[in-house]
């Protein structure tokens, strides 16, 4: 599965890519050949892990996932075998059964997979599509969350269509507050609520009702209540983050409300022993970054305890140890997944800072882990060099179990990635970044140079995997990718320090970043190129409104009006509350001070726009403003519209080779061939 149709149209830019016919360097249509393990579920007896194997399907243009195996020998098996889509596995509390959501029998079903006998089969015939499984202890009752339709009529009575007659669409009528979602379009009518049903198969039983979100993970109390997170105020949609713990009896379906403060509670967990509850949260300053802290309280006293107060990163995916005594958690640092083991009277054991690597097309952080008996550690590695693989952790040794994409990288080479640090102008922070090298880079050269910058704001760059990058590199230019200010992983105070202040500072970590490779003198400083997507498409534009010091510019998915955003965008009610200091017509000039559209009178910059016409984050009419406005200003210009993508324009492969050929090919246009 080498070439397509689909693959090919990367190839339109031959003089900007690498060569085609060179089969030892990384290739667009490679991307198709691309696997990575997410989702790690250790067997309770630690003996072995069930994962999603995810894999590119050419003919589709899709990401499937399916259920593989592998024990601590690396040997590596198909759960189930066939082509589908698993997801959400979860072992029953006895290791004998695996129930998890699949496709394999037409749509969404709740399937269960037994050890014993090794067979599988669809334990329910639902009509919509079921997520968060939960076990209760005694195994006896699966629990999980399901959007359930509730269809309103339209509010007027419209005459039928004669037989046979053509008639357009009729009107949609829309009054929810929040009408869409990207990647998910217009929202039907209807709520999540929780189910029970036999963990033999069986009738689902609604227990949660009313016009409320009643979502995220489950988890079991004994055999007949079940906690969840949800927002059940009257005023939700003004208080988009103040979402709190309740219990709802699996008999009676009454709810009780567990905590209550200005701030989100999610991600319940209950210890092994039933006596204690952990879970994720924060108190609400109304910051656009907020550290994500791990609370633990005994369901007796009901008294909260925060374990993670001298800890100055956000804390992710809490676990309990099989004695109870301890959790497991993980937080980034420095762009590093680290997963520590904290007893519940403080003690913190580092058990590993490499995890990640779930982000194949942009070299974001983030990975998956999970633990079993005796401390089995399987969690997803982060490498620069491979999309996340499985490594086992147990008893002081550390083994790798999954070499996914051995078959495609063992004979090819790819960039070389090599982290800096490097000093702000301002004098008050070391900026953390990455150079990415050309395959066969030689210092005495000079090469064209590429800034690429993340979205988010607050997300974070990794030194991990990336086909864009590895493209971009590929085709003879050195990447540089950075995290300046705003960026995760370097405390609350950095983050914060872009609140109501965005773009800024961080423009000028940008800036200094340039500077540290270029003084490497392998740069050639006529051919300096900068792009990004999301928060790093604003960047991008507030760059070339701010200096022409760049060759060319493609600024993807942007936000260039921050007053027209907050008006079209999926979150509006977030944004308005978290990002700005008042909403738009109460503070016009503080959303127009910081929109990239109030510099576009500076640009010189040949200028492409690249966003999803799907896209409900930030919507294509902000890449439509500013292409138009550039034409008025008399700069070069053209824009990009990917059909049907969302906002992660990569989750199609074709996409993804396809937002890096045009990249590519406009800074080839501005560029001509590399300096010898």
């Amino acid at each position: 599965m080498k070439y397509s149709t689909i693959a090919l149209l990367a190839l339109a830019s031959a003089g900007a890519m690498a060569n085609e016919n060179d089969q030892n360097i990384f290739q667009p249509e490679d991307v198709f050949q691309l696997e990575y393990a997410s989702a790690p579920t250790v067997h309770p007896s630690g003996d072995y892990t069930v994962f999603i194997r995810n894999y590119m399907d050419i003919m589709t243009d899709r990401r499937y996932g399916a259920l593989w195996r592998v024990d601590a020998s690396g040997e590596l098996r198909p759960l189930l075998g066939g082509d589908a889509n698993d997801r959400s596995q979860t072992w029953s509390p006895d290791g004998k059964t695996l129930a998890f959501v699949s496709n394999r029998s037409g749509s969404n079903q709740i399937h269960l997979y037994w050890t014993d006998t090794q067979q599988h089969a669809p334990v329910t015939r639902l009509t919509g599509s079921p997520s968060n499984l939960s076990w209760s202890p005694n195994g006896e009752w699966l629990a999980f969350t399901m959007f359930t339709p509730e269809p309103s009529a339209p509010p007027v009575s419209l005459p039928k269509a004669p037989e046979g007659a053509n008639w357009a669409e009729p009107p949609k009528y829309i009054d929810k507050e929040q009408y869409r979602f990207d990647g998910a379009g217009y929202a039907k009518d209807g709520y999540t609520q929780i189910y029970v049903m036999p963990a033999d198969g069986g009738t689902p039983r609604q227990i949660t009702h009313g016009d409320y979100h009643h979502g995220g993970s489950l988890a079991w109390n004994g055999n007949n209540s079940i906690i969840f997170s949800a927002n059940l105020r009257e005023d939700a949609f003004d208080q988009p983050q103040n979402s709190d713990l309740y219990s709802v009896n699996v008999t009676s379906q009454e709810i009780s409300q567990l905590t209550d403060r200005d701030g989100p509670d999610s991600s319940p967990t209950i210890s092994p022993d039933g006596t204690k509850l952990a879970w994720l949260g924060n108190d609400d300053e109304k910051m656009s970054y907020q550290l994500t802290q791990l609370y633990v309280m005994d369901l007796n006293a009901k008294e909260p305890k925060l374990l993670t107060s001298n800890l100055d990163y956000s804390v992710s995916d809490v676990q309990w140890s099989p004695d109870s005594k301890a959790v497991y958690f993980s937080y980034d640092r420095h762009g590093n997944g680290h997963i520590v083991k904290q007893s519940l009277t403080g003690e913190r054991q580092q058990l590993t800072d490499r995890m990640g690597g779930l982000s194949y097309g942009r070299p974001y952080s983030g990975g998956d882990f999970d633990v079993a008996a005796n401390d089995t550690l399987v969690f997803t590695e982060a490498n620069a060099q491979r999309p996340a693989d499985l490594v086992l952790q147990r008893g002081g040794k550390t083994q790798q179990l999954t070499q996914l994409n051995e078959d495609l990288f063992a004979h090819k080479q790819l960039g070389k990635v090599e982290e800096i640090w490097y000093d702000s102008k301002h004098g008050d922070y070391k900026v953390q970044g990455w150079i990415v090298y050309p395959p066969n880079f030689d210092k005495s050269k000079k090469y064209p140079l590429i800034l690429e910058i993340h979205g988010g704001p607050h997300t974070a760059y990794a030194e991990t995997f990336s086909a864009e990058v590895q493209l971009m590199a590929a085709a003879g230019n050195v990447v540089l990718y950075t995290n300046p200010r705003g960026s995760t992983s370097y405390g609350e105070e950095f983050a914060q320090e872009i609140h109501h202040n965005y773009p800024s500072q961080d423009y000028d970590d940008l800036m200094d970043g340039v500077d540290a490779v270029v003084d490497k003198g392998f740069i050639d400083e006529d051919r300096l190129y900068v792009t990004g997507g999301s928060g790093g498409g604003v960047l991008t534009a507030w760059i070339v409104g701010h200096t022409d010091r760049f060759r060319a510019a493609v600024v993807a998915k942007p936000v260039i009006n921050w007053y027209s955003f907050v008006l079209t965008a999926d979150a509006y009610s977030y944004f308005t509350k978290y990002w700005f200091p008042a909403l738009p017509w109460e503070n016009p000039e503080h959303y127009l001070k910081y929109s990239p559209i109030s510099y576009v009178g500076n640009v010189t910059t040949p200028t492409m726009l690249l966003t999803g016409e799907a896209d409900y984050r930030t919507p294509i009419s902000e890449s439509e403003q500013y292409y138009q406005a550039l034409k008025l200003q008399g700069v070069d210009t053209a824009m990009v519209r990917v059909p049907d993508a969302p906002h992660g324009i990569y989750s199609r492969p074709s996409n993804l080779i396809g937002k890096v050929a045009y990249i590519l090919h406009w800074f080839n246009k501005y560029g001509g061939e590399a300096s010898e």
